[in-house]
């Protein structure tokens, strides 16, 4: 811990010997705050719906105890639907905070600059041509649909080096096209997939089961982890390359790294909860405002917030229309479309 008058809280998370990170007793409590209030958030939502479960008996439920028609709506039904919209919605913002801090441009998500388009393509081609394809195979297929399309809008937006701006710009343009494939393969398809494919489209985590749990889990862990080693990175990253380099970082070995963890957490959280639009745009500069720029605080936070913005969205939308079910994208996009057009007007003179 650091002792000197400026940083006397500030507090040094070191992993092994090639990754650390710093943090503060304030950054502490807010994250604790924040994991409190999504834990809340969590047993809220199982809570609600068509038969009402109070938060005693949801936590009674939990661990097997109290009614079993309430064990068997906790365990079977909700708790695996609220899991996979916390971990969704984690993904969906880790994989914004990266990309925001790579690119070094507030206005950067996966969804603004067409990667979540890239992943809706491939997977809505999983779903559509081969309907008896195992849910299994859904994150790999987003994963390469994010990636072949980061790599033709990072190749055509590379003139001299990367344009940030250039790099969004020709990122929409790609998102249309990847709208108007997607749309393609649903008018193409057989009716009955075509629907399963549109509902994914809009954004849902209804009708989701332990398997979905299962799928996401293991990208969500690794990918998490592997962005808190880097997370110093990132730090050194957005100081420019001359300087990171000169700090030590290993800039284009770093940068593919992290690429690729965004990437891979887009897609994953895009094979499950479909294409939640606006949650990476919205979860990292709501974080950034609690925390801090400092990726070590900034990555668990983003996290946290983008957890409770899904789970939230959910609750709202099955409880609102009641007994029509929703899809969260739709609330999302609601926020967060004013949201970027607000960004947008904010950085006009940029």
């Amino acid at each position: 811990m650091s002792r000197s008058s400026k940083s006397q809280s500030s507090i040094s998370v070191r992993w092994g010997t090639n990754a650390s990170f710093l943090t503060s007793r304030r950054q502490i409590v807010i994250l604790a705050l924040l994991s409190a209030l999504v834990l809340l958030s969590i047993i809220v939502s199982i809570g609600f719906g068509t038969k009402y479960v109070n938060p005693w008996n949801v936590i009674r439920a939990l661990f097997h105890q109290g009614n079993a028609l309430d064990v068997v709506v906790v365990q079977k039904l909700r708790l695996p639907r609220t899991l996979v919209g916390a971990m969704v919605g984690a993904c969906l913002a880790i994989s914004g905070a990266i990309t925001q801090g790579l690119i070094r441009n507030p206005l950067a998500s996966p969804d603004v600059m067409g990667v979540t388009g890239g992943a809706s393509v491939a997977t809505t081609a999983v779903i559509t041509l081969i309907p008896s394809a195992s849910v299994f195979w859904l994150p790999p297929a987003a994963f390469i649909g994010a990636t072949l399309t980061t790599v033709l809008i990072y190749i055509l937006s590379r003139k001299n080096g990367v344009n940030p701006l250039m790099l969004v710009l020709i990122g929409v343009g790609i998102g249309s096209v990847s709208t108007s494939l997607s749309t393609m393969l649903l008018v193409t398809g057989p009716s009955d997939v075509a629907q399963k494919a549109f509902d994914w489209l809009l954004g849902s985590v209804y009708g989701t089961s332990w398997k979905h749990v299962n799928m996401i889990l293991p990208w969500f862990i690794i990918l998490t982890g592997l962005s808190l080693v880097f997370a110093r990175r990132i730090n050194m990253l957005q100081l420019g390359d001359d300087l990171a380099a000169g700090a030590g970082s290993a800039v284009e070995k770093d940068r593919t790294i992290l690429l690729f963890t965004a990437v891979g957490l887009a897609g994953a959280g895009i094979s499950v909860g479909g294409a939640i639009g606006f949650v990476a745009l919205l979860a990292p500069h709501i974080a950034r405002k609690l925390v801090g720029p400092s990726y070590g605080s900034l990555i668990p936070a983003s996290a946290l917030v983008g957890a409770f913005i899904v789970v939230t969205a959910d609750v709202l939308a099955r409880t609102l229309f009641d007994p029509l079910d929703i899809p969260v994208g739709v609330f999302t996009s609601a926020i967060g479309a004013p949201f970027f057009i607000f960004l947008l007007w904010k950085s006009r003179s940029a």
